[in-house]
């Protein structure tokens, strides 16, 4: 995401190296509120075993936690695991506090559900006495607030997608450098070039099926949605009756780019597209090995790249470009993209949530957030850290994917949501196989929208 300030460069080498010293999942089993001078502290770890980002940053906030507070500790616990068995994991863990950690890492997605399910934490009595928290843009605040108006986390950056292209791979298939599609058919009709004329490398990559998880819904899915209409509602949530929408044409729509992407072999073989570590494929070998042609993906992508990552790539930003994705038919606004973000969250049956805040206010200064930023390849959620010069020339990109925060959407992420994204991912699955025609899936889908929402539906 966004941001490199000259105070983090010293340190960039120690994030992206430095090995987490941390205890198993099974460790938190003795009850967070064993020791009341220890924070657990619990976070999602990159299944690409070389990957250390999350854990370089973490190690070194810990050092600087246990410095400031002598005597109190700080006990790190990754979840190394695909982001939909992530939340299950997490979702267990919280349930007990046995097992429940001080703090946990919470995909703004799922933290509405797990505030409907109790598991969390308000902390509007910590963000009233702390000054930092005036510093949030209110796009990122309302991302971690529960429909009843409390805050529940604290972000710690944001995202937005877009087009990532080979420009080697673009000039064997006689495809412009300087890309930047207006449509849908200029997508599909590339993608189709270059399985013509570049044999042996994967046109393009969509993610899909319920094995990619929230990646499939979003990164994919909604990119797609969210480019069909007017562009002046949502296309999955009717916010004015608060209901979810089912029957539309954009939806199906949305189902026939993934079907034509599949069925035309222009993505990766189903098997490979539908293996639960298909995000970690693409990342760390598709793209930098120069075997994909088009990725619909995230700005986060450089972090699986800088030094000390495993797959080092110091000329990505030579060997790729960047497009927008465009709306279906280059309507207004002619582009989008979809924004989410990860945020801090304290469980309600954590054993030291006062100290598990007071790790958030070490995280969360300006210097730390800028590292993490820059190191995690974020787009800052901080006023002051993205109005600072050294964020925007931090890395290649930044300032393409921060340009698209002006056009992207947030998902509807109400308690229903993740229920709601599966049945969009299974929806997805079946034409992904062939096993469902465009409108069997989608007749499927609000079938299980019924199921998941009770009934709370509209048509369109």
């Amino acid at each position: 995401m966004p941001v490199r300030p000259t105070a983090a460069l010293p340190l960039l080498p120690l994030l992206l190296t430095t090995a987490l010293a941390a205890t198993a999942l099974t460790a938190c089993g003795s009850g967070s509120g064993s020791s009341p001078d220890t924070v657990k502290v619990s976070f999602k770890q990159s299944t690409d075993n070389s990957i250390k980002v999350m854990d370089g940053y973490l190690a070194d906030m810990k050092k600087q936690f246990e410095k400031k507070y002598p005597g109190k500790k700080v006990e790190l616990i990754p979840i190394k695991a695909p982001d939909s068995e992530y939340y299950t994991k997490v979702q267990q863990m919280l349930r007990s506090p046995k097992t429940a950690p001080d703090l946990v890492y919470e995909d703004t997605f799922l933290i509405n559900s797990d505030i409907t399910s109790g598991y969390l934490k308000p902390l509007d009595p910590y963000l009233a006495t702390w000054p930092d928290w005036r510093q949030f843009i209110d796009t990122a605040k309302n991302a971690a607030r529960g429909e009843d108006g409390k805050t529940y986390g604290v972000p710690d950056g944001t995202d937005t997608r877009g087009l990532w292209f080979d420009k080697a791979i673009f000039e064997k298939a006689g495809l412009p450098a300087a890309w930047q599609p207006k449509n849908w058919d200029d997508v599909l009709s590339a993608a189709r070039a270059i399985k013509k004329k570049v044999p042996g490398v994967t046109p393009i990559n969509v993610y899909t099926g319920k094995p990619a998880g929230e990646a499939a819904t979003m990164q994919t899915f909604e990119m797609l949605l969210y480019g069909t209409g007017d562009g002046t509602s949502d296309p999955l949530y009717d916010r004015t009756s608060k209901k979810w929408i089912a029957g539309s044409q954009g939806f199906k729509d949305a189902l026939s780019f993934v079907h034509t992407v599949y069925q035309e072999k222009l993505g990766p073989d189903v098997s490979t597209a539908l293996d639960p570590n298909i995000q970690t494929i693409v990342a760390g070998d598709l793209l930098p090995k120069g075997k994909l042609g088009i990725a619909l993906d995230g700005s986060w992508l450089p972090q699986a790249w800088l030094k000390g990552s495993g797959h080092e790539w110091p000329r990505w930003s030579r060997e790729l470009g960047l497009a927008p994705m465009p709306t279906q038919h280059g309507q207004a606004p002619g582009k989008v993209s979809m924004s989410g973000g990860w945020t801090w969250a304290i469980p309600a049956k954590a054993g030291n949530p006062d100290l598990a805040f007071d790790f958030i206010r070490t995280m969360q200064t300006k210097a730390n957030a800028e590292k993490w930023y820059v190191a995690n390849s974020g787009i800052a959620v901080r006023k002051d850290v993205a109005s600072d010069p050294a964020y925007a020339t931090a890395q290649p990109g930044i300032k393409f994917f921060t340009d698209l925060v002006a056009s992207t959407h947030y998902r509807p992420a109400y308690p229903a949501y993740p229920k709601v994204s599966t049945a969009i991912q299974e929806a997805m699955e079946g034409v992904t196989t062939g096993d469902m025609s465009v409108d069997k899936a989608a007749s499927g889908y609000d079938d299980a929208l019924g199921d998941a929402t009770d009934d709370q539906v509209v048509r369109k």
